[in-house]
């Protein structure tokens, strides 16, 4: 009974110093990115209407997205430290000899840990992916851009039977440039619609401005014009984000609607269903990140000081965003399965931490 009050009273010790750390080590990066992305952009201060406080606010809004990657490195460099300085004062080690299995601390760990996952998936669901977006559109529209096209003559999209050309597409997603080539079942062409903008109309529509549409009726061709057009499509501006935001930076919801769509035009969709597994499991990366910091707090005898823990922590813990991307690539050239490519980088790392685990109660 002692024993379990002390294991109480310390795992809530060890969560106020996991958690300081934690929030400590990770205001060092993103001050550090925001510094390093500050002076990046200052390059394009003075184009258009872009100035300084523009870039401040681009800076400002893409932090969320760091968030959302670094926490688990944070989470990796907090749990090491604030286990080693428990260590140095020799609390690991007399809680263990008073019974305190590995499993145990284990346990207290993933309960620490479960805010850390919480966080992780608000932030990478509900707050990155509009503020991504908001940036991108605040730079754009300060630049007078407009969002880059993947041809010369602009943006093509399969939609079912339709192919459709968009020669801009706005940082608010209206379209400017429209045209729409529909083709029957057998892919005989039937209309060319070409309209000078499109603003969308919940839940599926587009309002079209300025229509000429030329309709092929076997030998004849009959063009007419209209002021406007209602354009029933599966296209959405949730869609068109693709455009704005990187598919890491994506929200769930978005990431499947866009797989679905491009599924359904037989499409290819490794890119984005590789993006879709990891949002779902990228949060539970901040529970292996904190089984892995464990062994260092075993070691605190035997190698050496708190310094080179961090720095071995950084290490890991730029191994594990490099080897994220690398699947991520490597998943999408070879058509891997994109579960398996989301996955295996946290499945390494869980690997290695029960190894090292196994390695040190065995010394």
């Amino acid at each position: 009974m002692a024993l379990t009050s002390g294991i109480r009273v310390f795992e809530r010790y060890l969560a106020r110093e996991i958690y300081a750390s934690t929030l400590l080590v990770l205001a060092a990066f993103l001050a550090l990115f925001a510094f390093f992305d500050l002076v990046n952009e200052l390059g394009d201060v003075g184009k258009g209407n872009y100035q300084l406080y523009h870039a401040v606010g681009y800076v400002l809004l893409t932090l969320p997205g760091y968030v959302y990657e670094l926490l688990p490195i944070a989470v990796l460099i907090g749990s090491l430290y604030a286990l080693t300085l428990l260590a140095r004062h020799s609390e690991i080690t007399v809680l263990r000899a008073s019974g305190l299995s590995t499993a145990t601390l284990v346990l207290a760990l993933m309960r620490i840990g479960a805010l850390f996952v919480l966080l992780t998936f608000v932030v990478g669901e509900f707050i990155a992916p509009p503020a991504e977006r908001a940036a991108q559109q605040l730079r754009l529209q300060a630049m007078s851009s407009v969002v880059g096209q993947q041809f010369r003559s602009g943006l093509w999209v399969k939609d079912e039977h339709a192919f459709v050309n968009v020669r801009e597409v706005l940082p608010d997603t209206s379209l400017r440039g429209i045209r729409i080539y529909q083709f029957d079942q057998n892919y005989q062409l039937l209309s060319i619609s070409e309209a000078e903008a499109a603003h969308f109309q919940p839940p599926n529509s587009w309002q079209l401005a300025n229509v000429a549409q030329t309709l092929f009726e076997g030998e004849r061709v009959r063009v007419d014009r209209h002021a406007e057009v209602l354009w029933q499509s599966a296209l959405s501006p949730d869609i068109l984000t693709v455009l704005l935001v990187d598919p890491g930076r994506m929200s769930l919801v978005n990431l499947y609607l866009y797989t679905r769509h491009l599924t359904e035009n037989r499409q290819k969709t490794q890119r984005y269903e590789i993006a879709m597994w990891k949002k779902v499991f990228y949060p539970m990366a901040a529970l292996v990140m904190m089984i892995l910091a464990l062994p260092f707090g075993y070691l605190h005898d035997r190698l050496g000081n708190i310094s080179f823990k961090v720095f071995s922590g950084v290490m890991l813990g730029v191994a594990f965003h490099m080897l994220n991307g690398l699947f991520s690539s490597l998943g999408v050239i070879n058509s891997w399965p994109p579960l398996y490519a989301a996955v295996t980088p946290s499945i390494l790392f869980l690997l290695a931490a029960t190894a090292m685990i196994w390695w040190v109660e065995r010394r």
